[in-house]
């Protein structure tokens, strides 16, 4: 009799689990981040994932990616020595880092883009979001993303970084703007804001329809990936801060048309950039007036009581991260009486589709 209840409560879960499976559409498009002429990877409506890898004398194929599977997705060897397979699940929307790991060595994908990630080149692949017009490349007026080498006595050789002057920048000669100074995350560096996050789209497009103060943006390497995953508390702020605050605003104030104060200079980052932020605009209040943290940790009122008052305390994350967290700490912000404002990306996690909308929904705030 005991076996009864139990073999119910089986059938009942296998039918469960069978009515939701979700049937998968057989409507895979090649992926907008692949190698010019290259089929696969390829990806559905549903933001599933499909890979082809050429490894007829390989004994294991896998792609190891964002939520692409428990443990990676296994692919499967075919006849012609190709090597197939399809995510266990949907991914999130948005862009995503991965790589291919052929019997224990671990590869790039020879028909994606690359994109500088995780401490290396990784390969990109692109699953269409509902929301993705906000950084189409679209036909408006375009600004500009050149790379500057600055000098930096502090580190003792000439260092990069990358600037976004908006439209217009060139035509008007006598017109000054603010500056942002945006971070990437840990294992990234100074490309991942244009290359993965279309910062400069994001911005032409608010600008073309008037949603924002035309403004630079500049983004430089964090040093940050001289310390080790795992080892972030081990980081020490202290050499970038003298290469932001002492070198990099300098150079970039002498020579772009910029409103060089405090009120008309913002800095934010994602994740680890977040940090960078957070830690830098406390040591430094009086060059910031603009605060953003991009799932990248949270201000309380006691971290800034005292200190020049920030005009603008962004704070956001993906609702599966830790959301709770971010709108309490602005509501407490806000009890405390400072100008915050919270942004939580929905159905993203720590990844660049969170950090593209915060960007969208962070810009028109900047600068009023």
């Amino acid at each position: 009799m005991t076996f009864k209840p139990l073999a119910a409560l089986f059938v009942a879960a296998l039918l469960s689990t069978t009515c939701f499976a979700q049937t998968i559409q057989e409507d895979f498009k090649p992926s907008s981040l692949n190698q010019p002429g290259q089929e696969y990877p390829m990806v559905n409506s549903q933001g599933y994932a499909r890979f082809r890898i050429n490894a007829p004398k390989a004994d294991s194929v896998k792609v190891s990616l964002g939520l692409g599977g428990r443990g990676g997705t296994k692919l499967a060897k075919q006849a012609d020595g190709f090597w197939t397979g399809t995510t266990e699940g949907p991914m999130d929307e948005g862009f995503h880092y991965y790589n291919i790991t052929i019997d224990g060595g671990k590869f790039n994908d020879p028909g994606a883009l690359n994109y500088y990630g995780s401490v290396r080149w990784e390969s990109g692949i692109e699953i269409p979001a509902h929301d993705q017009d906000f950084y189409a490349l679209k036909d408006v007026p375009h600004g500009n993303v050149q790379q500057v080498l600055f000098p930096s006595k502090s580190t003792g050789t000439s260092r990069r970084a990358y600037v976004y002057t908006p439209p217009g920048y060139e035509k008007d000669k006598s017109k000054k703007y603010p500056v942002l100074y945006l971070q990437h995350g840990w294992g990234e560096d100074e490309t991942a804001w244009s290359n993965q996050g279309h910062a400069n789209l994001i911005m032409d497009n608010l600008i073309a329809d008037n949603k924002t103060k035309p403004f630079i943006i500049v983004m430089t390497y964090g040093m940050t990936n001289e310390v080790k995953w795992g080892k972030i508390r081990d980081f020490k702020i202290e050499p970038f801060q003298t290469v932001l605050t002492e070198e990099l605003i300098p150079y970039v104030d002498a020579n772009f048309r910029t409103l060089a104060n405090r009120d008309n200079r913002a800095m934010a980052g994602l994740s680890m950039g977040g940090m960078e932020t957070k830690t830098i605009t406390l040591n430094k209040p009086e060059t910031f007036g603009y605060y953003g943290l991009l799932s990248g940790g949270l201000y309380a009122p006691e971290d800034i009581k005292g200190k020049p008052k920030a005009k603008l305390i962004f704070i956001s994350c993906g609702s599966k991260e830790k959301p709770d967290g971010v709108t309490k700490a602005v509501a407490d912000l806000k009890g405390a009486g400072y100008n915050a404002v919270s942004y939580v990306s929905d159905k993203t996690g720590h990844e660049f589709q969170t950090w593209r909308r915060s960007l969208h929904e962070m810009a028109p705030l900047l600068f009023k």
